[in-house]
């Protein structure tokens, strides 16, 4: 999913253009038919890369080895022991 629906993605040609534009005739940005589609948009957006962000999350720990059994107190690790 894309975040960045409401920014212009310009060219080379186009940034080279906007050192000469003295008058900001360059200065665009995607528009959306009403400000209520817009921000309906990015709300959007943004809760479905929440989604994503947590369906990771949940995957690292998925992946995340776990022991067969709690540790002990007390208990010396193998690596430790004579």
């Amino acid at each position: 999913m894309r975040t960045d629906h409401l920014f212009a993605m310009p060219s080379a040609w186009s940034g080279m253009a906007r050192l000469l534009d003295l008058f900001c005739v360059f200065d665009s940005y995607n528009e959306s038919a009403s400000d209520a589609l817009a921000d309906a948009r990015a709300v959007h957006s943004d809760w479905h890369m929440v989604g994503q962000e947590l369906a990771d999350a949940m995957t690292r720990v998925e992946r995340e080895p776990t022991t067969a059994e709690p540790p002990t107190p007390g208990a010396v690790p193998r690596a430790a022991r004579p």
